[in-house]
């Protein structure tokens, strides 16, 4: 198990990021710009699909390290295969 402090220090980042998103979520909601076009070179920022996933990852990835922090082990993810016998 790595060591509190570097996982605090983790999660501080993880939690920087996310209300990073919510941000840029929120400005995209109130008809922020999306996408522009400057003579020949073009932007277009992250569209509101693309946010949403990123902003469930970022919760996820913080709900694993506040569980690392508080001593909870790790989810596992099983696989079953049914068989008919």
């Amino acid at each position: 198990m790595e060591n509190k402090t570097l996982l605090k220090m983790r999660l501080e980042r993880k939690q920087a990021q996310l209300e990073a998103a919510y941000n840029a979520y929120t400005a995209l909601l109130k008809g922020g710009v999306q996408s522009y076009t400057i003579g020949s070179r073009s932007l277009t920022r992250l569209d509101l699909p693309s946010l949403e996933e990123t902003i469930a990852k970022l919760e996820w990835e913080i709900d694993m390290l506040e569980g690392q922090i508080a001593g909870r082990k790790s989810r596992k993810a099983f696989g079953v295969v049914p068989r008919d016998i």
